[in-house]
């Protein structure tokens, strides 16, 4: 009786199916209401593409407004810590403005929601708003909170990160 030899698995397609932490899309299926509504879908999310390139050009336009202005009003060309406050404030928008964007881009050409990415960006707003904040008028339950979110922020971004070590016959 012969038997068949044994085959190796098929490897991934690529590196993304080797990532456990983006949720792909359902396949297409066969009905054609779900099929339509899929490619409004994917005329949407193209929209908000163009749409969050449209602001991340308004961004910069106020990046270069708010550095103009601050750097014309007196004392001329001087700064004050308010002052680099609120451009520090546009060029992060402007940053969170870029991640988003990337992120619809990664949606777009591989139907993959990044997931990582997202923390990512949510991890970046929230340091704007940390930079942003006057903390000699805030409630202490406020910094209380927003402390929280960014440890949770950050416990999950590190845990959808990690990869544990392979343990070597030595260490068994």
């Amino acid at each position: 009786m012969a038997r068949e030899p044994i085959r190796p698995t098929a490897p991934p397609r690529n590196m993304r199916d080797l990532i456990s932490h983006e949720e792909k899309l359902p396949p297409m299926a066969e009905d054609g209401l779900i099929k339509a509504l899929h490619l409004v879908i994917h005329v949407a999310v193209r929209v908000l593409a163009v749409l969050m390139t449209l602001v991340i050009l308004w961004g910069v336009a106020d990046v270069v407004f708010v550095l103009y202005q601050k750097l014309m009003t007196e004392p001329f060309l001087l700064l004050t810590v308010t002052d680099i406050l609120a451009i520090f404030g546009s060029f992060l928008s402007v940053l969170i403005a870029i991640e988003i964007f990337i992120n619809i881009t990664v949606y777009i050409k591989h139907d993959v929601l990044p997931i990582k990415m997202v923390i990512a960006t949510a991890l970046m707003a929230s340091a704007r708003k940390v930079i942003m904040l006057d903390f000699t008028d805030l409630d202490w339950h406020y910094v209380i909170a927003i402390a929280a979110v960014i440890v949770a922020l950050g416990l999950t971004y590190w845990l959808i990160s990690y990869k544990p070590k392979p343990v070597t016959q030595e260490e068994r």
